[in-house]
């Protein structure tokens, strides 16, 4: 039987550095693969495809993506992984993202779910991080906390399943990337 890929999540409000964080422990080692899930539905949208349009229909309200579509790219992108250790970030946003996916990993025993890592910052940090100096622009201060809006109301029972499973790790995203970088990369070689 094939080794089976282990795959890694990342979770964090908008600003707290994940998607930064994951591309550089990719890059610094060979054997692992980073997607982020805004790039690969960005991806989606930039061909203009059926399912691009769709998804730029959700996206550029700050809106979640419908769970099949989700899925669905999701899914595609961990089959076609040269290595066998994938970190994705920005994944899972709901519940019902977190059980679909719960789903699809008891039926594809190619894939274990090693641990979700959870970036934490506080709503002013990442406020500081998204809108920098653009912070009187009411069009993005509105997607910014609709955008918060939607990460923090799943989290308590995102936290509480994976808790549960003993596969949470929380770091701190207050630190500089370096620190958050170290902190990251550290945990993850030690669970592979």
């Amino acid at each position: 039987m094939p080794s089976r890929k282990k795959l890694f999540l990342i979770i964090g409000a908008p600003g707290s550095g994940k998607t930064t964080d994951a591309e550089l422990i990719a890059q610094k080692n060979d054997n692992i693969t980073h997607y982020s899930t805004g790039d690969m539905l960005r991806a989606e949208v930039a061909t203009k495809s059926e399912l691009g349009l769709e998804i730029d229909t959700f996206i550029s309200k700050g809106l979640i993506v419908p769970i099949e579509v989700a899925i669905k790219t999701i899914t595609n992108a961990i089959k076609n992984t040269p290595t066998d250790i994938i970190i994705i970030d920005g994944y899972p946003r709901s519940m019902e993202q977190l059980q679909a996916l719960d789903e699809y990993l008891s039926k594809d025993l190619s894939l274990e779910l090693i641990s979700v890592i959870e970036v934490a910052v506080s709503e002013e940090t990442a406020r500081d991080r998204v809108l920098g100096r653009a912070r009187g622009a009411d069009d993005n201060t509105e997607v910014f906390d609709n955008r918060m809006k939607v990460y923090i109301e799943p989290l308590a029972e995102i936290q509480e399943f994976y808790n549960k499973k003993n596969i949470l790790k929380v770091i701190s995203g207050e630190g500089t990337i370096e620190e958050i970088v170290t902190e990251m990369e550290a945990f993850i070689l030690s669970k592979i």
